[in-house]
């Protein structure tokens, strides 16, 4: 799932993060190439010669299957399909007044758009990423940097812990969480005790990433939302190379005939219908 919100230039401070208006739209696509096999697409992750043009990143196509309405009172910050259900996190909070909502953990009605079950965050914490492992949900922080930890199918909230970064993507692997912070590193956490295990940078031919954010883990690798920018990386989490992009501007264009300022963010992944909301 890609979901759609606005944004400000490229390169702005992070506060600014927390400063975007919404757009109503769930946009479901299928990659397939990326599904059954890059053939011919495998990137070139060695370091060029100097004097030589640097490899390109392999592009993976896309195509739009279906669009889903979205509540634009919800500021979206993570996203889930987990067994089949759809689960959102959402950002804003009484310093940054995003919409008409602060922060919430919701259990979303695909279809409708319509929330069936909301948790509220207090008036200080802004929310950010969210990710199910294990029947256990986990939300991110953005500066304030604690992670909450739920119960399903119940979202009772039973721990919380806190890290030393701030808190934007997460995602998981089946064992690890893997989170972002807005830089070009994915941070491996033990989900138990959210200790640190150990960062990995994400680079192409040898320059760092920057501005990793959403982020989703799918057979083997993890995609990563890059912020202000339309494209979604391919990450091999083993060492940090990106090995495909996925170019969402065809899409973004077609908001844009709508409101100049929306941007693609949010990515999920639904193992079921192989698609990607």
């Amino acid at each position: 799932m890609i979901f759609l919100k606005s944004s400000y230039p490229t390169f702005v401070p992070n506060y600014l993060k927390a400063m975007n208006r919404l757009f109503s739209l769930f946009v479901v696509v299928s990659m397939s190439a990326l599904l059954f096999g890059c053939g011919d697409n495998t990137a070139d992750t060695t370091t060029p010669e100097p004097g030589t043009t640097a490899a390109p990143i392999p592009n993976i196509s896309l195509s739009v299957v279906k669009t889903y309405p979205h509540d634009t009172s919800s500021f979206t910050q993570g996203l889930v399909v987990y067994k089949g259900q759809l689960f959102e996190g959402t950002g804003g909070d009484a310093d940054n007044p995003v919409s008409s909502k602060n922060s919430h953990l919701l259990k979303v009605n695909l279809e409708t758009g319509k929330a069936e079950k909301s948790i509220a965050l207090d008036d200080h914490h802004f929310g950010e990423g969210i990710t199910v492992l294990n029947d256990t949900v986990y939300q991110l922080t953005w500066t304030e940097r604690k992670v909450f930890v739920y119960t399903l199918p119940d979202l009772k909230k039973i721990k919380e812990f806190d890290f030393n970064t701030d808190g934007w993507g997460i995602t998981n692997n089946g064992k690890e969480l893997i989170v972002t912070d807005g830089s070009g590193n994915l941070y491996f956490y033990n989900p138990s005790t959210f200790q640190l295990l150990h960062t990995q940078s994400v680079t192409h031919n040898g320059e760092l990433a920057y501005n990793l954010n959403e982020l989703e883990y799918i057979d083997g690798f993890v995609y990563a939302n890059v912020w202000q920018q339309p494209y979604i990386l391919k990450i091999d989490p083993a060492n940090g190379l990106i090995v495909g992009k996925i170019d969402v501007s065809d899409i973004w264009q077609r908001i844009n005939n709508r409101d100049p300022n929306d941007v693609p963010n949010g990515i999920a992944y639904d193992a079921e219908t192989k698609k990607y909301i």
